[in-house]
């Protein structure tokens, strides 16, 4: 029988219990903003695989399109708070003042 040459890795911990919001895909930072202070990960083209609705210009943002998700920073807010935006109307909101009063 070959011998196997890497370690096993350890199984799930029974208490592990569901992933904490952001855990998912990328890097999440907080950004300050007028309206408070979102946490926000960028989600790169090749795992864009849902289609959404961008608050800050109301276009769809389509599978294999990268882009961000942002959502309050207090107590990491929840599933539903979270909004898929277009990188550019992201960064371009403070100017528009669209998209805010997402809360």
């Amino acid at each position: 029988m070959p011998r196997r040459n890497r370690p096993k890795r350890p199984g799930k911990p029974e208490s592990a219990g569901p992933r904490p919001l952001g855990s998912g895909f990328g890097f999440a930072r907080t950004e300050t903003a007028p309206d408070g202070d979102w946490i926000v990960r960028t989600v790169p083209a090749a795992q864009a695989q849902k289609m959404y609705r961008c608050p800050g210009c109301d276009h769809e943002i389509r599978p294999g399109v990268g882009h961000v998700v942002a959502w309050p920073a207090e107590d990491y807010g929840t599933v539903q708070d979270r909004r898929h935006w277009h990188t550019g109307c992201w960064r371009g909101r403070k100017r528009s003042g669209r998209g805010f009063g997402m809360r």
